[in-house]
């Protein structure tokens, strides 16, 4: 009796792309929209955007009408278009974390109960000050549930302890880009609507430990240790002009009474400053 030949080792199967989460017009949970983000967002850089965009359109697309739409098709790349035109406020070809949230019906939406209680960047910036209460340029688990048992308070939403901690992590996991368990202003920011969101126009601007050193004791000119009104409009015009950002007197007025809500009696201090001009992380 001849012995059977040995059989080859099977090849290793390709692991298998996660499913996409359902989009769906009835309402989901807080943790399903993260989920949904985190699906379409695929390369995690804060948007919707090319590919991902027409992949989203079309699952969205399905969920609506319960059929979907031929990306090949002629008539695709317009109707996407329009869908853009009602969502898309800044008009950047993208749809952001805030825009989504207008388009899903998220229950519990933290982004929605947000503007109720911070509906401009000015009130954002006050808000920030309150709960930043270290002054570290970021909030902390701790801080953030304080802010968010606040923002609950004043939507009349019933929560306990245990959904608080709740809320608190879901914010962190949608908000916390760089996974450090605390949020920085630009992270936090993003609650903010579209429009609304001043610290997108700097997101150009880029100054290491020394350069805004030199900016800050360059406009500080009595050499007080802060700067005031008049020495923050000089200092934007001429950043807003180096870095070639259009930006409209109206808007200029807009920046600058957003970051002066950071400051303390009129006088804004080194730190506060610094969380805005240096982004989350200041590097020498």
């Amino acid at each position: 009796m001849s012995a059977k030949a040995p059989q080859a080792p099977k090849a290793p199967q390709a692991p298998q792309a996660p499913q996409a989460p359902p989009l769906q017009m009835a309402e989901i949970t807080a943790a399903q929209f993260l989920d949904i983000w985190r699906h379409f967002d695929s390369d995690g850089n804060g948007f919707i955007e090319g590919k991902e965009l027409e992949s989203f359109f079309k699952e969205l697309e399905i969920a609506r009408r319960g059929a979907g739409v031929d990306p090949s098709q002629a008539g695709f790349k317009e109707k996407m278009k329009e869908f853009m035109a009602n969502v898309d406020k800044n008009s950047d070809g993208k749809i952001e974390l805030s825009e989504l949230a207008q388009i899903l019906p998220t229950e519990e939406n933290f982004l929605l109960c947000f503007r109720e209680f911070v509906g401009s960047s000015t009130q954002f910036m006050a808000a920030w000050r309150r709960y930043d209460t270290d002054r570290s340029g970021y909030i902390e688990s701790n801080e953030l549930k304080g802010f968010l048992s606040d923002l609950l308070k004043r939507a009349n939403r019933d929560y306990d302890d245990k959904k608080l901690i709740e809320y608190t992590q879901t914010i962190l996991r949608m908000f916390d880009l760089n996974g450090d368990g605390k949020l920085g202003l630009s992270e936090m920011a993003r609650l903010l609507p579209v429009e609304e969101n001043f610290l997108l126009k700097f997101e150009g601007v880029t100054l290491t430990a020394q350069q805004f050193d030199a900016l800050f004791a360059f406009y500080d000119k009595d050499g007080n240790g802060y700067i005031d009104e008049h020495e923050l409009d000089a200092l934007l015009k001429d950043l807003c002009k180096k870095h070639k950002m259009d930006v409209s007197a109206s808007g200029l007025v807009g920046y600058k009474k957003s970051i002066m809500a950071l400051s303390d009696g009129g006088k804004l201090y080194r730190a506060e400053l610094q969380i805005v001009l240096c982004r989350d992380a200041v590097t020498p």
